[in-house]
């Protein structure tokens, strides 16, 4: 089973007040830190870029090889949907899609060891939820991927998900960092809270 990682680092980060795939977390970044958990459970790791595609591109330009694979969303402007089509595009032949947002660099390496686990031959999206919160990252089939891909750029994962060729599996995990989401100053101060507590 062939498992293809896609990291969405595309937006702007306007409400975090600084770029947020190079926001310190533990002894690297928010980017790298999922990089390398990926890297362990995923054949490749696609990272999607848009905004300072450039600036990324030269950061991990050290890591990239036949694992790691930077590909540019151009239309990163037209929200999160394009930039999940975009990492899909690149291995349609992959099995399963672990698409992951690049502002939950807390999940522990456990996480996904559990996570990938859940695949199975009845279900073709696999979604974690902690305390009936539905959470992130997701897992989508191949055939789950195509319908992805056929939807219009302007659309998003919720209306996807309605297809009736989608047959879901919501993971009860004990694991609240599925619903962790940086977007303000704020939030990133209580992972780093968090961090420290940790330790």
């Amino acid at each position: 089973m062939y498992i293809t990682g896609i990291i969405l680092s595309a937006g702007y980060s306007k409400r975090l007040g600084a770029f947020k795939p190079f926001a310190k977390y533990k002894y690297s970044t928010f980017l790298e830190n999922i990089i390398e958990k990926l890297k362990k459970y995923c054949g490749e790791v696609v990272v999607v870029t848009g905004y300072n595609h450039d600036f990324v591109n030269e950061k991990i330009s050290s890591q990239k090889n036949n694992k790691i694979i930077i590909t540019e969303n151009k239309n990163y402007d037209k929200g999160m949907f394009g930039s999940i089509q975009k990492g899909l595009s690149e291995n349609k032949n992959s099995d399963w899609f672990l698409i992951h947002q690049v502002d939950q660099p807390g999940l522990p390496e456990e996480f996904y060891k559990e996570f990938v686990i859940q695949i199975d031959n009845r279900h073709n999206w696999i979604q974690p939820k902690y305390k009936e919160r539905k959470g992130h990252p997701i897992l989508v089939k191949k055939e789950t991927a195509e319908l992805i891909l056929e939807e219009d750029i302007n659309s998003n994962l919720r209306v996807a998900s309605k297809n009736k060729k989608v047959f879901k599996k919501i993971w009860a995990c004990n694991y609240k960092e599925v619903l962790q989401d940086i977007d303000t100053e704020e939030d990133y101060q209580d992972l780093l809270k968090t961090k420290l507590q940790n330790r």
